[in-house]
């Protein structure tokens, strides 16, 4: 006997599956969790063989009733429906393949795993709100440069030159991959450059003047909010990293009795230009509030966990809108990211250190790929005396700030120690 539509629309799961019949070989799979999926059993070359033909109600009735008369027109043929239906399904995905989504998507998968979890997030959303809308379903062989250039051009004329540039950069790395892969024969990108207008390079607000740093310093150590968040501000400044490897840091990493902290290679922001961990030594004061935070978080991966989840890392973001509560963190004043930049110029121009100790200890990579493989110093002993002073320093800052006798020039040049003619 035929179904009917309403035996279809009330069939009910019970203890194991089973199936209602339509007649030439078409049935309805009622599965114990309520799933009911169109089968059609049928015979090619002497085998028994099944077709699946999608789930009800995305399939009603009477589209199961129509796929199975082309499945028998296919038989008729001497076709074996379940082989063509795999031939089309392979022959979609090859389409897939050789548009830019199926590319993008790919080159994405490719380089998901050599990317920080905020660089993936980047690339992410440059191809869900900027590239696939207008460039997704395109074939490969009908995107040239003109058409990459219209899809910039609307980024421009919003006003987000930086980030027009930036996803012509992600662009130029696709194609790029294709033409590796064969799926083109050019890279179309490689001509867009010069077309776009030119991005203002705006360096991250840093405060250099001894007098204002020591001020800061005093409010960081006022900040009346998480004491996980006052503590990462107050390290901030003395081991001068990156605010995603500040929040990330974890207890494993850390060998206090040594003074050393060991930043794996796979969270640096250089990691491609890198082939070993950066080897960060840590002064006493450091060392301290890390003992103190210890007493709190010690038995959590990291030294700084989320005040949500625990198994995770704070937010790095966190850290600048700490810094805007006590008035900094503005397009013109002092960022997180510019404890680095602050740590560079006056180490350099205050204490007068070496540029090659002051860029070891941020983690620069050597520039030259010769010099990389031959330059396995990591002047670990001075950059060890440089931390110290240099927190020592800090603290003769806040302390002249906190007695308001802190004047903006000359301090630091007279106290230079001799270890500094390294």
């Amino acid at each position: 006997m035929k179904l009917l539509a309403v035996d279809v629309r009330d069939a009910k799961p019970r203890g194991k599956d089973f199936k209602l019949t339509d007649g030439a070989g078409l049935y309805l799979l009622v599965k114990t969790n309520g799933t009911k999926c169109w089968r059609l059993a049928y015979r090619h070359l002497g085998k028994q063989k099944t077709l699946s033909m999608g789930t009800y109600p995305a399939i009603s009735l009477a589209q199961a009733r129509d796929e199975r008369h082309k499945a028998k027109k296919l038989m008729a043929e001497g076709k074996d429906p379940g082989r063509e239906k795999q031939t089309k399904k392979n022959e979609e995905k090859r389409k897939l393949a050789n548009t830019f989504a199926g590319l993008a998507e790919e080159w994405f998968k490719l380089q998901l795993d050599s990317w920080a979890p905020s660089t993936a997030k980047k690339r992410r959303a440059t191809l869900d709100n900027y590239l696939l809308p207008s460039l997704g379903p395109l074939p490969l062989s009908e995107i040239d440069t003109y058409e990459l250039l219209k899809c910039l051009r609307m980024l421009e004329e919003k006003g987000t030159i930086e980030t027009a540039h930036n996803t012509r950069q992600v662009l130029n790395q696709i194609f790029r991959y294709g033409k590796q892969t064969r799926r083109v024969e050019i890279n179309p990108a490689t001509d867009l450059e010069g077309a776009l207008k030119k991005k203002q390079v705006q360096h991250k607000p840093a405060i250099i003047e001894p007098a204002k740093f020591g001020e800061m310093l005093v409010k960081i150590d006022t900040y009346e909010g998480s004491f996980i968040i006052r503590t990462m501000l107050q390290i901030a400044p003395l081991v001068f990293q990156r605010p995603g490897e500040v929040a990330a840091m974890e207890w494993s990493e850390l060998d206090l009795d040594n003074q050393l902290w060991n930043v794996p290679v796979s969270k640096l922001k250089q990691r491609n230009k890198r082939e070993d961990d950066l080897l960060v030594p840590l002064c006493y004061q450091a060392v301290e509030l890390l003992k103190s935070i210890k007493q709190l978080s010690g038995s959590y991966r990291y030294v700084f966990p989320n005040h949500r989840d625990k198994n995770l890392h704070a937010n790095p973001e966190s850290l600048n809108r700490a810094l805007r509560i006590i008035g900094y963190c503005t397009e013109t004043e002092h960022c997180f990211h510019g404890f680095r930049a602050s740590a560079r110029t006056m180490l350099d121009e205050r204490l007068e250190f070496p540029p090659h100790l002051i860029e070891a200890q941020v983690g620069h990579a050597v520039k030259d790929a010769l010099g990389r493989a031959y330059n396995r110093t990591k002047h670990l002993s001075q950059r060890q005396v440089m931390i110290q002073r240099w927190a020592d320093y800090l603290d003769d800052l806040k302390s002249r700030a906190m007695d308001g006798n802190l004047t903006s020039g000359g301090f630091g040049c007279s106290a230079r120690p001799k270890t500094c003619q390294l």
